[in-house]
This record gives C-alpha cells, sequence and structure tokens, in this order.
C-alpha cells in the first residue's frame, strides 16, 4: 500500500501569544512539526504535504530541512480542517494511493498507532483514530453504530446524550486519496462555527455505503499543543518517556530528571550521564562514554570510553574518538580529537584537528576567527601545549612537538620542535613595594 502523509501546519495558534508559527515551537529541539513528520516517516510515505498558511515561509523551511521532498501546500484562509485538507489536492493530483491526515501541533502519536491505521484500511474505506478521554471536555465524540463508526459530532454541536460519549476523536484519518478528496468536496459549513469540517465525511461516507471503523490509541499519543502551558507539559512527557527508554536501554543516569534528551539522541548501553546534562539535536555516544555533570552536547559523536565534563560544552562538529578526555570549562566546536587525547581545563577548540595523544593544556585557545573567515588549526600525535597557548590560525602544530606555556604561535612549529613566543622577563628590584607606597599614599589624600 503506498502512503501519501497531509499534516496540517496552518494554524496560528492565537493561545501560544507568539509571533512563531504554533507547529514551530520545540519539543526537544525540534519543531513540533518535525515530530509529526518523523512518526508518519515510519511508514515509508511516497509522498509528504504540509499544509501552510500563517507563517507559511518559515514553516515550509522547517518542514524542508527535515525533509527536503516535502512539498508545501499553502491554505490563504482558516476555513476549517476540510479546507486545509483539500488544499493538498493539487500535490496529490497523479497519487493514487491512501492519505493519512496527522496534525503538526499533535507530535506524540507513535508509529506503531500508523501502521494499525494502515492494517485497518485493508478492510474499511475510512479509518479515524480515536481515543477513550479521561475528560472528554470540548473534543468531538465518535459515535458509533453497529461497530462501525456512524458519524463524527464537535462538542459544540452534540446534544447531553453525544456529550455523554468518552470516545474522542483526534482528527487523525485515512482512506483513499481520491475518496477523501470526493468526500471533502461534498462537506458544508452549516454548523455553529460556519466552518468545512473534515469530520463531516464521515457522515457523508456512511450515506454513499462506505464503511468505516475506529482505530484507538492511548490519549497521550493524542495530546494536541495550543499553549505554552501545553508546551512545557509536552517537553515534560517526552522527556520522561526518553529517560526511562535511555535506562531500560542500559545506560546509568545518576538523577534522571536533570537530564534532557534532544529528539534524536542515540546513546548507547553502559554510557555513565551524570546530574544536569543537556542533549541538544544531533548527539550520538557510544558505548562506555561517561558524561559528567553540568555539560552541555548538540550536533556532536562522541566514541565508546570517552570522558567529556563536568561542565564541558560539545557544539556542532565536535568529534571524539576513543577514550578522549575532556574536562571541566572546555567548549569543542568542528573540530575532530583522535584517540587517547585529552583537554582538561579551561580551553576552546574550534575549527581543528587534534592528533592522538596529544595533551592540551589549560587556558589553551584555538584563535580561529579574524571577524570574516574561520581557520583551521591542527595538532599532531603526541604533541603537548603548554597552558595559556594562543594558536592563531592557520597554524600547524607537528607530532611531538611542544609550546612553551603562554606562547602566542604564529607560525608552524615542526615535528619534535619547541616553540617558545612570548616577551624575555623583566625583573624590576623593589619596584612593586615603591609603586604600592605611591598609591596607597595618593588614595589617602584623596586623589
Amino acid at each position: 500500500m503506498t502512503i501519501a502523509l497531509i499534516i496540517l501546519g496552518a494554524g496560528m495558534g492565537t493561545r501560544m501569544n507568539s509571533d512563531t508559527p504554533k507547529v514551530l515551537h520545540a519539543i526537544a529541539g525540534a519543531p513540533m512539526l518535525v515530530h509529526a513528520m518523523k512518526s508518519g516517516a515510519a511508514l515509508d510515505p511516497t509522498k509528504t504535504v504540509v499544509v501552510a498558511g500563517h507563517g507559511a515561509e518559515a514553516v515550509g523551511k522547517a518542514a524542508n530541512a527535515h525533509d527536503p521532498d516535502a512539498v508545501i501546500s499553502l491554505q490563504t484562509e482558516q476555513l476549517g480542517t476540510a479546507h486545509a485538507v483539500a488544499q493538498a489536492r493539487a500535490a496529490l493530483e497523479d497519487f493514487d494511493g491512501d492519505a493519512l491526515v496527522l496534525y503538526g501541533d499533535t507530535p506524540f502519536i507513535r508509529p506503531e498507532t500508523l501502521a494499525a491505521m494502515t492494517a485497518a484500511r485493508l478492510t474499511h474505506d475510512i479509518v479515524v483514530l480515536g481515543f477513550e478521554a479521561a475528560d472528554p471536555g470540548r473534543y468531538g465524540r465518535l459515535i458509533l453504530k453497529d461497530d462501525q463508526l456512524d458519524r463524527i459530532v464537535e462538542f459544540k454541536d452534540a446534544n447531553a446524550e453525544e456529550r455523554a460519549v468518552r470516545l474522542c476523536n483526534s482528527g487523525v484519518v485515512a482512506a483513499k486519496a481520491s475518496t477523501l478528496f470526493d468526500l471533502i468536496d461534498a462537506v458544508g459549513n452549516d454548523n455553529a462555527a460556519g466552518e468545512y469540517y473534515l469530520t463531516d465525511i464521515i457522515g457523508i461516507a456512511r450515506s454513499r455505503g462506505l464503511t468505516v471503523t475506529v482505530v484507538a490509541c492511548d490519549e497521550a499519543e493524542t495530546l494536541g499543543i495550543n499553549s505554552r502551558a501545553e508546551l512545557a507539559g509536552a517537553e515534560k512527557l517526552f522527556q520522561e518517556k526518553a529517560r526511562l527508554n535511555a535506562m531500560a536501554d542500559g545506560i546509568t543516569l545518576t538523577a534522571p530528571e536533570t537530564v534532557f534528551f534532544g529528539h534524536d539522541t542515540v546513546i548507547g548501553r553502559d554510557t555513565i550521564i551524570e546530574p544536569h546534562v543537556v542533549f541538544g539535536p544531533g548527539v550520538t555516544v557510544e558505548t562506555g562514554a561517561t558524561i559528567r555533570a553540568f555539560s552541555h552536547l548538540e550536533g556532536c559523536h562522541v566514541s565508546r570510553g570517552a570522558v567529556v565534563g563536568p561542565y564541558a560544552r560539545l557544539r556542532p562538529g565536535a568529534e571524539l574518538s576513543e577514550d578522549v578526555k575532556v574536562g571541566n570549562f572546555v567548549e569543542i566546536k568542528n573540530a575532530q580529537v583522535a584517540e587517547g587525547a585529552k583537554v582538561n581545563h579551561l580551553s576552546y577548540i574550534g575549527d581543528a584537528e587534534i592528533g592522538a595523544r596529544s595533551n592540551i593544556g589549560a587556558g589553551t585557545i584555538t584563535c580561529n576567527y579574524d571577524g570574516v573567515f574561520k581557520h583551521k588549526t591542527t595538532i599532531g600525535a603526541e604533541a603537548f601545549i603548554g597552558s595559556n597557548t594562543m594558536l592563531v590560525a592557520p597554524v600547524t602544530v607537528g607530532n611531538q612537538a611542544m609550546t612553551g606555556s603562554g606562547s602566542v604561535i604564529t607560525r608552524d612549529v615542526p615535528d619534535g620542535d619547541l616553540a617558545v613566543a612570548r616577551a624575555l622577563q623583566d625583573n624590576k628590584a623593589g619596584f612593586a613595594v615603591r609603586l604600592f607606597e605611591k598609591l596607597k599614599a595618593r588614595k589617602a589624600k584623596g586623589e
């Protein structure tokens, strides 16, 4: 069965009180829209169509950053969910498979649930995703008749008996694409809101003799995000689940509630993660590494046996090989650190290549930026960089070479050489005492 995803992301999200389109607010470092796209991607869709409206340019940019093949369709007027889905028609004009309607502000639907919907489509014309709500509130109700879904009633249009029903509508629908659009063509807007409801296709389908069924999922999967408070709640739910999954996978979290994962964090078993560690997007940590307290990682790769932190920052492009040691208050960006190398204290390593078993002294800085261009620093294997060395890139320090502490290195250092680049020390006899006496006297006079 071929699948096309239609992901609705046109809403403004007034309750967010934000200039940012609602679906671009992030959970675990990724826009809600991307979470929805990732769920649907598990079905290996032939085409993905994102319907954008408010902030369409930004929504399209985010969608294409995740999936360059995603098609962006515009909903210029907000006339309801059926109208929104109809905007995908042109993008699917030559498509002869099933369409699955998802929502960009509903980020937690599991791929397994969507797979169950596609399986149900083999025996039914239309499949609706429902859930038993603890508090049905203002959800649309799924009204069953003879084990078939008879209709969906919006809360504002429901009578007292219908409002008592606890089986609620998630909005997610699967059907043959041509069937879906034919049904939408028959949808009117004679309702309390004057909108074209996607839910109306169920009654129309039943009147045409089509079969409709419900696949149920846990309520948590259908969580829609409409406010900052709900966004914070969603972040909490994501992190709680990620922590439990990590520990189940053989990862030690010494204070789980203080560790925050990115949406795509990958960590090998027997890794130890100490308190107050934050993983941004794009982090991979191999088996048996240690991430010590108060470290922040994003866009980086940490190999087996490496130790990071405490208080370390790994930025995008940081590549740590096996058994590398990165210590406190060290920042590494776009740099490759080879096996067994050490950067233990108070250093910045940017746009650099550090050779195997090299030792980078405290306070070392790769001076990589001239105000316009970035330049590379290369340090060979088994080199020793003295404390407080400034490496003014582009520059190379050879294998088994050394720099003297406090040096400003502006020229290449050949293999095995020692480079010392600092002014000669000149001691002024008794000058410190005389200077302080003079300054104290001036202070006493009120100068």
